[in-house]
């Protein structure tokens, strides 16, 4: 009897690769604080997940080659507008980036939970 990991992790791997490309976007972000014109963007989580999960259902799997967030980004609406620009805002990219990374951590510890589960289930201890 062969175990499918996309029934045994479910979303949860998947939730993985959106806070990946979440910090990808979000170290932009940080990076272009000064540039002038660039506009900062995220990515909304929930509707990501929700993405995902939808074509887990219907498919059963999804190629993680497939995995397209653009639909699930957004621009940010500053909340003091630079003269020249930009709306990337320092406090709010880097709380943003904290709070992702201690996601990222979370999701991180429960997947090591799962493989855990799983080696003890097939060692049958």
């Amino acid at each position: 009897m062969s175990i499918s990991m996309d029934a045994a992790l479910g979303v949860h791997q998947y939730a993985l690769g959106v806070r990946a490309e979440r910090t990808r976007i979000l170290a932009s972000n940080l990076a272009n604080i000064d540039t002038p014109g660039y506009k900062a963007k995220d990515i909304d989580f929930k509707d990501a997940l929700k993405r995902i999960d939808t074509s887990l259902r219907n498919e059963g799997t999804i190629n993680s080659s497939r995995l397209d967030l653009s639909s699930s980004m957004k621009y940010r609406v500053p909340m003091q507008p630079s003269i020249d620009g930009n709306t990337s805002e320092l406090h709010i990219e880097q709380a943003a980036f904290s709070s992702n990374a201690m996601d990222f951590q979370t999701s991180l510890t429960f997947l090591k939970m799962k493989f855990s589960g799983l080696r003890t289930a097939i060692e049958g201890r």
